[in-house]
């Protein structure tokens, strides 16, 4: 059963196209990854399923059922572009925040009190936002996203500005929510955080689907070119036209090879050279490495 279902979706604001004919399905209960360069068409798209603005064409259904505006209810949204009150109150506006969503105010001040006290953040109730660190209100974010228990959860680059305790913390929190049968599809840059938690993901650019699925089908389509040596010696090997890229690091180096076949020359030449070889590897592609490649083919075409 898929949470969300966008089947041939088009959004045009004037002469700019910011979404055609986009179609991808978030399995319930799955963190989805909705990724794409800046101008994309990310935030509209999910401007499009929260229901704030409708697209001109196509169809997002929920459950399989049509998305109404009591579908927001359901719904826990975190921008990439905050929306806390400077001068109000934490501990209030998260309540009032809760009371939009539904909850009574006694239930949104228990969901209050336990998220606060979960991030740490008990003590920042009765403190304004401008008082607070970029990394506290990014928390308070989400906290107003997910206390009326949300069955989806969008966020926006979620972990900007957060230290790394607090990144593990959040993560935590996310993979418990995917735990309890909740939906998160999860918008962001950082690949990296991307490979760690999602379990699909949809690349878009220029407002077109142009990569779906999961990270292992995904990586299975890009050629594994990519071998970490580690070695002491004589470096003389690497003076090759086999390679395409050398990076070096501090006790490895990572070649980017024309021809994954190659790998096996490589290790003879660097054993011919009289180098000792302590780690030779076959990595598979980032999901960086696909990101940058496809995007920037496809750019290349247009």
């Amino acid at each position: 059963m898929y949470a969300i279902e966008l089947k041939d979706v088009t959004k045009q604001f004037g002469d700019f196209l910011a979404v055609k004919n986009l179609s991808f399905a978030v399995p319930q209960g799955s963190i989805y990854g909705f990724l794409g360069p800046n101008g994309a068409g990310k935030t509209t798209t999910i401007r499009m399923i929260t229901n704030i603005v409708a697209p001109d064409s196509g169809e997002i259904l929920w459950l399989g059922q049509k998305i109404t505006s009591e579908f927001q209810k359901l719904i826990g949204y975190m921008p990439e572009d905050r929306g806390l009150y400077s001068k109000r109150r934490i501990g209030d506006q998260l309540i009032f925040f809760g009371r939009l969503k539904g909850l009574t105010k006694r239930e949104a001040v228990r969901q209050v009190d336990e998220w606060l006290a979960r991030f740490e953040l008990s003590g920042c109730k009765k403190m304004t936002a401008v008082e607070l660190s970029k990394g506290m209100r990014q928390k308070v974010q989400f906290i107003a996203a997910v206390l009326h228990d949300p069955e989806v959860l969008i966020l926006d680059e979620p972990f900007t500005g957060l230290d790394p305790i607090s990144v593990s913390l959040l993560k935590e929190v996310i993979l418990g929510l995917k735990l309890r049968g909740r939906t998160i599809i999860f918008s962001t840059h950082q690949m990296e955080q991307v490979e760690q938690i999602c379990d699909e993901v949809c690349l878009i650019n220029h407002g077109t689907k142009v990569l779906n699925g999961t990270l292992t089908e995904i990586k299975q389509r890009f050629q594994n070119n990519s071998a970490l040596l580690g070695y002491r010696g004589n470096d003389s090997f690497l003076a090759n036209e086999m390679f395409v890229q050398v990076n070096q690091h501090r006790d490895h180096i990572e070649v980017l090879l024309k021809d994954p076949t190659d790998a096996q020359e490589l290790l003879r030449q660097a054993l011919s050279a009289g180098a000792v070889i302590n780690r030779f590897q076959m990595v598979e592609p980032s999901l960086n490495e696909i990101f940058i490649k496809t995007v920037g083919e496809k750019n290349g075409e247009d």
